[in-house]
């Protein structure tokens, strides 16, 4: 009896057999545009998605070559802490609800509405919290894939400092320093 590499040869040897290899994002906008699409398609996250009154909620939701994305749920009062992501780049978008972005050991202020995009880049120090009365939904895309989160000491009286506007809905908010 024979095989059907046998009869149709090796498919490895025939390039043009192979499926096509999947188009993966290679800059800050195709990862920006990533997060946009997975958030679009609610139906793909939403049920996913359970709330912890204890501690920040996580699921890894997707891997590609090289970076991760995390789907993240936020009731009223929690937050991250002042962290960076060591070596790793990444984009923040907010799913459902508000979330607030406090950058640097300055404390500058950001309020992040459903539909808003940050990026960092590698020794980006922030604190995200959900200041709001109602629970929040984030994406989190990491490049390469999250190895560690140092903490970093924070300055109270500095991140008391009322929040001012981020990026609208759907548009890319760039970092201050």
């Amino acid at each position: 009896m024979n095989s059907d590499v046998q009869i149709a040869g090796d498919p490895l040897a025939i390039p043009h057999l192979l499926p096509p290899v999947p188009a993966h994002p290679s800059t800050v906008s195709a990862f920006a545009g990533l997060a946009r699409t997975i958030a679009a398609d609610r139906d793909g996250w939403a049920s996913l998605v359970q709330y912890d009154a204890t501690s920040r909620w996580y699921h890894r939701l997707r891997t590609g070559p090289g970076y991760e994305v995390w789907l993240l749920s936020w009731v009223p009062g929690q937050g991250s802490g002042a962290h960076d992501h060591g070596r790793s780049s990444g984009v923040l978008t907010v799913l459902q609800g508000e979330l607030t972005e406090r950058v640097g050991t300055r404390g500058v202020r950001h309020a992040l509405r459903a539909g808003a995009q940050r990026v960092f880049a590698p020794g980006y120090v922030h604190d995200v919290v959900n200041d709001a009365l109602e629970p929040a939904v984030s994406l989190h895309i990491y490049f390469p894939g999250l190895t560690e989160m140092p903490l970093h000491p924070t300055q109270s009286a500095e991140l008391s400092a009322p929040a001012r506007p981020a990026a609208a809905p759907g548009t890319l908010g760039v970092p201050g320093r």
